[in-house]
């Protein structure tokens, strides 16, 4: 069967999108490492993008979907996924002469470094990473942009689920030490509603979108919150006035159509 959707990275989150992709009627290739791990229906295709050029199964090209995840977090793990790997997979693209109509690179808000609250930051603000891998998302979207004039890049906040263990580890184990820092968040299920809109909206989108909730929020009204649902000690307050850290507009998304099922950490932890 030749499929219309590619998907580039096939993770949590990438896996995610494809599944929505195939519920509305498309057919979705997808590459990871082991294609055993692939989720039905889609059709998975194995490749170690950081090694080797994938051999693509027959193609209709009309939605391309890159996903990758690179470990550990270091400059020349993430040069060698989403540059190096990236590439591999464009190049295979290209060879099998498929152009497609929409495209996205799923991308991080961490290329915004950490700048201070003010102002907020949207897609006018000027990247800014502060480290190696920063610095390769920087160099992948721009590569991404030049490679696929289709594309559009959505750089996402932090993400998260109901059920992610890290967070609320800390707040069981009174670890919650930065109380102060702004912090912004994604549900996983609002990412991935989020790629699919910005593939499937009747217009174009608009090549740079940040994916966040509505609510920039310090992370000791975060635990705070936790901490009552949970049981526990509360962290120290959180205190506006010695916020440090960035927040991030989601507002060209939103104008865009899109609409969050969880707009803040508040509806995302409840359920």
């Amino acid at each position: 069967m030749t499929s219309d959707v590619l998907l580039v990275g096939a993770g949590d989150l990438g896996a995610d999108i494809g599944l929505r992709l195939a519920a509305l009627g498309h057919d979705v290739a997808a590459i990871r490492r082991r294609a055993e791990l692939v989720p039905a229906p889609l059709h998975g295709v194995s490749a170690d993008l950081t090694q080797e050029t994938p051999q693509l199964p027959p193609l209709d090209l009309g939605l391309l979907v890159v996903a990758l995840t690179a470990r550990p977090r270091s400059e020349e793990s993430y040069r060698a996924t989403y540059v190096d790997g990236m590439l591999r997979a464009l190049d295979a693209v290209d060879a099998a002469g498929q152009v497609p109509a929409r495209a996205v690179l799923i991308s991080s808000t961490a290329v915004h470094g950490d700048a201070g609250p003010d102002p907020i930051i949207d897609e006018t603000t000027s990247v800014a990473p502060t480290d190696g891998p920063g610095r390769m998302l920087v160099e992948a979207e721009r590569t991404f942009l030049e490679r696929v004039p289709s594309g559009t890049v959505l750089r996402l906040s932090g993400l998260y689920r109901s059920d992610s263990t890290r967070l609320l580890d800390q707040v069981r184990e009174g670890r919650i030490t930065d109380p102060h820092r702004w912090t912004n968040r994604i549900h996983r299920d609002d990412a991935a509603d989020a790629a699919v809109h910005l593939l499937t909206r009747p217009e174009h989108p608009e090549n740079l979108y940040l994916g966040t909730d509505d609510e920039p929020t310090q992370l000791g009204d975060v635990g705070a919150f936790l901490a009552e649902r949970l049981g526990v000690s509360p962290p120290e307050p959180a205190d506006p006035a010695q916020g440090h850290g960035k927040r991030i507009s989601n507002a060209r998304l939103r104008a865009s159509g899109w609409t969050p099922r969880f707009p803040t950490y508040r509806e995302g932890y409840a359920v």
